[in-house]
C-alpha cells in the first residue's frame, strides 16, 4: 500500500508540455543501445575472436545511422571493444567517427580498418597511443582522410617517448587538432612539411616553445588556435604570426596568468604581449576571427584601430576587462557592431556565446557560469536554449567543483518551478543526470548538494520524467544522513517519498533496509513531535516511511527494531489533540505504514496489543474515510491471522469485525484516489477468508475504489495477477455475503467493461 505522495511543489500540469517530441531516429538508436543483448548474439570470427551481430540478419546501416548509433553508445558509456565490433563494414557503414573518453584498445580500434573514414575524432583516448590509432585505419582512410581531432589523447609510447612520425602518413589532411597532448617542437616541423593540405590547426595547450615552422605553411594555413601555448611564455610570436598572411582565424588566449607549463618552468615566464599584435594593424589582412581572451594590455583604443584595419566578425574577450568596453555592449554606442560576436562577461549574449565556445576550458566555464548564474535569477521565461550550453560544460568537467557548483546553480534558476512546465523531458533528463553525477563527485560539499536537491525537487522533474530512480533515493538518502539542515531535511525526504513509490520492491528495500537511513526517519518524525512541529517536513518522512514499507518485509523489520511502532503510536496521542486537516494526514500516513506490516503475516504479532488494538477501534470509527479506510485494513489483516492472537491482546474479535463490517458499508466512494498498490497479492488471503464477511468486505471495496478510481491501471493488474478469476470464485459461493457479492460484481463487471474497451475492434 502506497501513499499518493504529497507534491514536491504544487505547479498545475502544462495542458502544451512540449512543443516537439523526440524524433523516431532518436528513440530506435536509444532503443539499440539500451538492449544490445537482446538485439544481438556473440560468434565468433574465422580467426576465433569473439563479435557481436545482429541476430536480424537483413539489417543494413547507412552511414548517417551507424555514425549516430556509435556517438549514442558513446555518449551513454557502453561503447567497448566488444560493442565496436558491432560495426561490421558489410552491415555499417562509418565516414565521420567521433569517439570520446571511451576505453577501447587497438583490438577493438582495428574495427576502423575497413571503414572509408574522412572525419576522425577520437579524444580523451589514454589507453591507446595516437600512433596506434592512425595504425587502426585501412589505406584508403589514410589517402583520404581531410580532420583529425586527437585533442587530450596521448603520443607517448610505453617508453615515454613521443612519437608523432605517423601523421605524415595524411598526406590529403586539411584539419589537424592535437591540442592538450604532448605534441612538440619536432611535430611541428613534420606536419608543416609534410602535410601539404593543412588549413586548419590547433595545437592549445601543448608543450611546443618554438612556432617558427609555420613559417613553412604560410601561404595555406587559415585557422590557427593555440590558446595556453608554451611559445607564448617563452619567445616572441609576432614575427612569425605575421607572415601568416592567409590567416582567417587566430586564437592566442591564455586560460589563466599562470599555465602549467610556467609553474613546471624554472625561469619566469616572458609572455606574447598581444599588443604588440594588435599594434601591428596592417598585418593579418584575411582576419576575420580573433581570440585574446585572458589576455591583459589591452586599450581600447588599441583595439578599437586594429579592428578599424580587419573587418572581424569575431572577437574573444572574456576574461579581459575589455569586454566591457561599450562599443562591445552599448547598442547606442557609435562603434558598436552588431553582427560582430563577442566572448565576455558583460552581457548575456557574451557569456552564452563564451559558453558555447569554450566548452572544455574549466576557467572560462566557471567565470562564464557564475557569471550566468547572476542572470539567471532574472529570467523569468524557460530559456532551453540556455540549457543546452550549460549541461556540455557541466559535462566536460565533472569533477571541477567550480564548474559544478556554478552549473548546479543556473540549472535550479533555469528549470524551477513554472519554468520546467515547459521544458522537454529529454532535456531535463539530461539536467538530472548531470545533477546525480555531481552529486556522487562531491558527496561531502553541502552547498553543491543542496543546488542538486533544489533541482531535484520539482514535481516535473520527478513525476514527469524517466531516469534512475534509485540512483537518485539512494544519494538523497546519503545527503540526508550527512548534512543536519532544516531546508535539506524538507528536499530530501520529499524527494525519497515521491521516488519510493516509483521504483521496485526490491529496489526500495535495498534503500529501507539500512539501518541508517531508517534511523534519521525517525529521528526526524521523534524531533518533530518532541517539538510538537507537524510541519511539512513531519508530513514528507512519513510518506517516505510509508512507500519505503510497501511490499518490503525487510523495511518493515527495521522500522520495528529501531523502535518505529512506539513511536508512531506517541504520534497518534500527540496529534489526537491537534486540528482536523493536521490530525486527519498524520493518522493517515501513520496507518498507511501500518497496514503494509500488517500485510505481512509474520510481524502482526507486533500489532496484537491491547493499547494498539484499542488505538486502532477508535479510529475506525472516524468521520474522516481517509483514516476509518486505513484503521480498517489493518483490523481485516490482523483478524485474517486467527483469533489466539485477540485472545491474548484482550480484545474481543467478533466484536470488532461487527464494527468493521457495519464502518464499511457506511462509507461512499470518495471524489478522488486515497491509496495506489504495487499489486493485489496482499488482497488474496483477505477475499479466501469465507467465514469473517467482514474482512472480504473491506477488501472487495477498496479493489472497488481503487478500480473505479484508475480502471486502466487496476483492472489490467487484476487480470495479470489472477486476482479477478479468485473473485470470480469467490461470488459464486452460495453462502457469500449479500454486501460482498454485491462489491464483488462490480469489480467483475468493471474488469469485464475495461477488457473490451482495451481489445482491438476488427472491421
Amino acid at each position: 500500500m502506497l501513499d499518493l505522495a504529497n507534491r514536491a511543489d504544487s505547479v498545475p500540469e502544462c495542458d502544451a508540455m512540449y512543443d516537439t517530441p523526440v524524433s523516431l531516429h532518436e528513440c530506435c538508436i536509444d532503443f539499440i543501445c539500451d538492449n544490445l543483448s537482446a538485439l544481438c548474439d556473440e560468434e565468433l570470427t574465422p580467426l576465433g575472436h569473439p563479435r557481436l551481430v545482429f541476430k536480424d540478419q537483413d539489417i543494413y546501416f547507412q552511414h548517417h545511422l551507424s555514425e549516430s548509433l556509435l556517438e549514442a553508445l558513446c555518449e551513454k558509456g557502453k561503447l567497448t571493444d566488444e560493442s565496436l565490433t558491432l560495426f561490421d563494414p558489410k552491415l555499417m557503414n562509418l565516414r565521420q567517427v567521433c569517439i570520446q573518453d571511451a576505453q577501447l584498445s587497438t583490438k577493438g580500434l582495428r574495427t576502423l580498418k575497413q571503414h572509408k573514414i574522412l572525419d576522425l575524432e577520437i579524444t580523451g583516448l589514454k589507453s591507446v597511443t595516437i600512433n596506434d590509432v592512425i595504425g587502426c585505419l585501412g589505406e584508403w582512410s589514410l589517402t583520404n582522410l581531410r580532420s583529425l581531432n586527437v585533442s587530450n589523447s596521448t603520443f607517448l609510447n610505453s617508453t615515454k617517448f613521443c612519437v608523432v612520425v605517423s601523421l605524415s602518413k595524411l598526406r590529403n589532411l586539411v584539419s589537424l587538432n592535437v591540442s592538450r597532448t604532448e605534441f612538440n617542437k619536432h611535430g611541428l616541423e613534420i606536419i608543416a612539411e609534410d602535410l601539404p593540405k593543412l588549413e586548419n590547426l590547433d595545437i592549445s595547450v601543448t608543450p611546443i616553445d618554438d612556432i617558427s615552422a609555420l613559417r613553412k605553411c604560410k601561404e595555406r594555413l587559415k585557422f590557427l588556435s593555440m590558446y595556453s601555448l608554451r611559445a607564448a611564455q617563452t619567445s616572441d610570436m609576432v614575427p612569425v604570426l605575421s607572415e601568416l598572411t592567409k590567416l582567417v582565424h587566430l586564437d592566442v588566449s591564455d586560460d589563466s596568468f599562470q599555465t602549467v607549463h610556467s609553474i613546471l618552468s624554472t625561469t619566469p615566464p616572458q609572455k606574447f604581449k598581444v599588443a604588440n599584435l594588435l599594434s601591428k594593424t596592417s598585418c593579418l589582412p584575411r582576419l576575420s576571427s580573433l581570440d585574446i581572451s585572458g589576455k591583459d594590455g589591452v586599450t581600447e583604443e588599441l583595439l578599437g584601430e586594429f579592428m578599424s584595419q580587419h573587418r572581424l566578425r569575431f572577437l574573444g574577450l572574456s576574461l579581459t576587462p575589455a569586454c566591457k568596453f561599450d562599443r562591445f555592449k552599448d547598442t547606442s554606442c557609435p562603434e558598436y557592431e552588431p553582427e560582430l560576436v563577442v566572448t565576455g562577461e558583460a552581457t548575456e549574449k557574451q557569456v552564452v556565446e563564451s559558453l558555447r565556445r569554450y566548452t572544455n576550458r574549466a576557467l572560462y566555464m566557471q567565470k562564464s557560469l557564475y557569471t550566468l548564474f547572476s542572470l539567471t535569477q532574472e529570467m523569468f521565461v524557460p530559456r532551453e536554449d540556455i540549457i543546452k550550453i550549460v549541461l556540455p560544460a557541466m559535462k566536460q568537467h565533472p569533477r571541477q567543483l567550480g564548474v559544478q557548483m556554478a552549473a548546479t546553480a543556473c540549472l535550479y534558476n533555469l528549470s524551477k518551478a513554472e519554468l520546467g512546465q515547459k521544458i522537454h523531458p529529454r532535456c531535463l533528463k539530461q539536467i538530472i543526470t548531470l545533477t546525480l553525477r555531481a552529486m556522487e563527485n562531491f558527496p561531502n560539499h553541502q552547498q553543491l548538494q543542496k543546488n542538486a536537491l533544489l533541482t531535484l525537487c520539482s514535481d516535473r522533474m520527478l513525476q514527469d520524467v524517466q531516469f534512475d530512480r534509485f540512483r537518485c533515493a539512494r544519494l538523497v538518502m546519503e545527503c540526508l544522513c550527512l548534512f543536519d539542515d532544516p531546508s535539506m531535511n524538507r528536499m530530501s525526504v520529499a524527494i525519497c517519498s515521491i521516488l519510493a513509490a516509483k521504483i521496485s520492491t526490491q529496489k526500495t528495500s535495498q534503500l529501507g533496509a539500512k539501518t541508517r537511513y531508517m534511523k534519521k526517519m525517525l529521528q526526524l518524525v521523534r524531533q518533530k513531535i518532541e517539538n510538537n512541529s507537524v510541519d511539512i517536513t513531519l508530513k514528507f518522512t512519513l510518506s517516505a516511511l510509508w512507500n519505503l514499507t510497501d511490499e518490503s518485509p525487510a523495511t518493515c523489520k527495521v522500522f520495528l527494531n529501531e523502535g518505529g511502532l512506539e513511536l508512531f503510536m506517541m504520534t497518534l496521542q500527540v496529534v489526537s489533540s491537534m486540528d482536523m486537516d493536521t490530525r486527519v494526514q498524520v493518522e493517515t500516513k501513520i496507518l498507511g505504514l501500518l497496514n503494509n506490516i500488517a500485510e505481512v503475516s509474520i510481524f502482526r504479532n507486533y500489532l496484537m496489543r491491547e493499547d494498539f488494538l484499542m488505538i486502532a477501534k477508535r479510529l475506525l470509527k472516524a468521520e474522516q474515510i481517509d483514516v476509518s479506510y486505513f484503521a480498517a485494513g489493518i483490523v481485516a489483516h490482523l483478524a485474517s491471522d486467527g483469533e489466539q492472537s485477540w485472545l491474548i491482546a484482550g480484545t474481543d474479535r467478533a466484536d470488532i469485525l461487527t464494527e468493521l463490517y457495519n464502518v464499511v458499508l457506511k462509507w461512499e466512494q470518495p471524489n478522488g484516489e486515497m491509496v495506489a498498490y504495487r499489486s493485489f497479492n496482499p488482497f488474496i488471503p483477505l477475499l479466501k477468508s469465507s467465514e469473517m464477511p467482514a474482512v472480504q468486505l473491506w477488501a472487495v471495496w477498496a479493489i472497488l475504489h481503487v478500480c473505479t478510481k484508475n480502471a486502466h491501471k487496476y483492472c489490467a493488474m487484476l487480470q495479470e495477477e489472477k486476482v479477478c478469476q479468485i473473485l470470480e470464485l469467490v461470488i459464486c459461493e452460495p453462502s457469500l455475503d449479500t454486501n460482498v457479492r454485491n462489491f464483488g460484481s462490480q469489480v467483475v463487471t468493471l474488469v469485464q467493461t475495461s477488457g473490451k474497451k482495451a481489445s482491438p475492434t476488427i472491421c
